[in-house]
């Protein structure tokens, strides 16, 4: 059985944002690209980061990233061995509105891209919100 991923996906975004009173934020931009055994998160050299965030919350942050890569391929892959590094280009951090909750979410919506980029089948609505219904609206 090939590990995942079976090659490198750059690039990918992986954000999260959900707009209320007090809304939630991630965005990062990460690379999937084949590595060892498990999921090792890297920080790239010259990696940016928006916002101010303290070096802890940011590493909190990447944390949360991760688990939610973890959590996602783990339901949409069961049985299939990872070998990742998940390297890390670009990270925004709002003050009020980020949150470990919020990366976990976008760590989950960045494997669902990528299994798309792959051609791979993607299981399950997508983590951040129910599905939307489209069309017009009757006049009573």
């Amino acid at each position: 059985m090939t590990a995942f991923p079976p090659r490198p996906v750059r690039g990918v975004r992986a954000r999260y944002v959900l707009q209320s009173a007090c809304g939630d934020l991630a965005d990062a931009t990460v690379d999937f690209e084949p590595w060892e055994e498990g999921v090792h998160l890297e920080v790239a050299a010259g990696a940016t980061v928006r916002g101010d965030p303290a070096p802890e919350d940011l590493a909190r942050y990447h944390a949360a990233l991760v688990a939610g890569v973890r959590e996602e391929l783990a339901g949409q892959l069961p049985g299939v061995p990872v070998a990742l590094a998940l390297v890390v280009h670009h990270t925004a951090v709002h003050d009020m509105d980020t949150s470990e909750r919020s990366y976990r979410k976008a760590g989950r919506l960045a494997v669902r891209e990528v299994l798309t980029r792959l051609g791979m089948p993607v299981d399950g609505e997508t983590p951040s919100r129910r599905p939307v219904k489209r069309g017009r609206r009757q006049r009573a």
